[in-house]
């Protein structure tokens, strides 16, 4: 428990300044700063600079740096950028060799002195902003449970005459049949039994030990349904922003331990053929001066009129959330019925057959929430979050009726009238590009950052995917 108290963060429930993450620099020896911002995608870049090298001037006239590499950023012509720290992010790396601190950036034009718009970052902020312009609330809760699978090892290889991919883990069904102790994981039964079958276990608990250290707060960390490694650790709940930043962060620290283990992690949705996949089930909740808002006992499932509303505008505008949620191509490889998915776009208490499920662990009005089922870790968090939030708030303002709960197994209905989500990245591109005027209100995403999106995706995931000769299709029609 001694490892917990180490405190490796500078924030505690204030908001500190420049001044401040500089002293702490000094008092925590940090001899580099490393300088973190995610690209629009949802994956962090980094720079780093000797800690002399950073001042308070630093904080508010940036440092630059090269737009133009940035994955959906700024063309050649125009590429120099600004990243702006935000000192209330400091911690140190606890994967650097020398004591390093860690800063996580915005991004500024030089010229403007504007942010950048297609900032991930401050797109969330935007989203928070608009929130309480609205009136509605003032905090947006956001919780995620963000599943993964670890392996020891992966390779794979795209080449015009061939591809491959594959896998391992000691845990995997498909090494039964291999001299060993006989501990595997049968398929869809590793949720939840104890060592011998789960192996990872103690992995986890170094994840959570050090993301504590981080000041990132675990909730629980067990194995997942999926044979072949796949885990789980669940954060407690952080309002919208602050809640992005621990997503990423979450991800850089299970990478960097299970790589210091000899392992490999991924948060990709689908690795494994006919198990269950990966998701991020995402909790949210409204509060306004500290009270909750979806909370009402009159209501179906304990859940307000309010959050009635919001998760219908979830619902509503599920197909065109999608495309930022659920990203990948390979997240509608997830997205099928049979693997615990959420494809039904209805919503229930308990039900993990529905898109939207209203946790009843609790009848204390704090704890009352939705839990959005369809996005996965592959996603942009600050980009899904805003999003889903963007889409709640207008199932808000418009009144929008999620119409009646769907309390049975919706796995066994064969009713066609039940909606389903997109059944790929093209089909939810699409139903962005006709659906996203909820998104632009309060200027919170632009015209140019959906319509990057989109095209970004077409051209460099949807279009070579669809082109590329599939394995399975040799073994279906190679003697044709």
């Amino acid at each position: 428990m001694e490892r917990i108290a180490e405190k490796h963060y500078l924030a505690n429930g204030t908001q500190p300044q420049a001044d401040d993450a500089l002293s702490w620099a000094q008092e925590t020896k940090a001899k580099m700063v490393d300088l973190k911002f995610c690209d629009l995608l949802g994956a962090w870049q980094h720079m780093a600079v000797p800690v002399r090298a950073l001042d308070e001037a630093a904080f508010t006239d940036g440092i630059g740096f090269d737009g133009s590499s940035i994955r959906g950023w700024r063309g050649i012509a125009e590429s120099d950028m600004l990243l702006l720290p935000d000192p209330a992010s400091a911690f140190l790396d606890p994967f650097s060799a020398e004591p390093t601190l860690s800063l996580i950036c915005e991004i500024a034009d030089p010229v403007t002195r504007e942010p950048y718009h297609r900032d991930p970052r401050r797109i969330a902020k935007r989203a928070e902003e608009h929130l309480l312009a609205t009136g509605i609330a003032d905090t947006a809760y956001f919780g995620p449970e963000c599943e993964f699978f670890v392996f020891d090892e992966v390779s794979f290889a795209l080449d015009a005459n061939g591809s491959h991919y594959a896998v391992d883990s000691a845990e995997g069904h498909w090494n039964s049949g291999k001299p060993g102790l006989g501990y595997t994981v049968r398929e869809k039964e590793g949720y939840f039994p104890p060592a011998p079958h789960d192996t990872l276990a103690d992995l986890r608990t170094e994840m959570v030990l050090t993301l504590e250290r981080l000041g990132i707060e675990c909730e629980s960390h067990h194995h997942e349904v999926a044979s072949g490694g796949q885990c789980e650790i669940d954060l407690r709940y952080r309002p919208l922003t602050k809640m992005a930043d621990q997503v990423l962060t979450y991800k850089y620290v299970v990478r960097n331990v299970a790589r210091a283990a000899g392992k490999t992690v991924t948060f990709m949705p689908k690795p494994l053929y006919g198990d269950n996949g990966s998701g991020m089930h995402t909790h949210q909740s409204l509060w306004l001066k500290e009270t909750p808002l979806m909370a009402d006992k009159s209501g179906y499932a304990g859940l307000s009129k309010l959050g009635r509303q919001y998760l219908g505008g979830i619902l509503m505008h599920a197909p065109a959330l999608l495309a930022f949620c659920a990203p990948t191509t390979n997240s509608y490889r997830r997205l099928v019925p049979g693997y615990e998915a959420p494809v039904n776009l209805v919503y229930s208490q308990r039900n993990r057959s529905a898109a939207i499920r209203i946790p009843m662990y609790s009848a204390a009005a704090k704890a009352k929430r939705i839990e959005f089922r369809c996005p996965d870790a592959t996603a942009n968090p600050y980009l899904a979050f805003a999003a889903m939030l963007m889409a709640g708030l207008d199932g808000i303002e418009n009144d929008l009726d999620p119409g009646s709960p769907a309390d049975y197994d919706l796995f066994d209905d064969p009713s066609e009238r039940i909606a389903q989500v997109p059944g790929s990245l093209a089909e939810a591109l699409a139903a962005l590009e006709t659906d996203h005027t909820f998104l632009t209100r309060g200027g919170v995403f632009s015209e140019d950052v959906i319509r990057t999106w989109i095209d970004y995706k077409r051209v460099n995931e949807v279009g070579p995917i669809g082109l590329r000769p599939h394995p399975a299709e040799f073994a279906l029609y190679y003697d044709a």
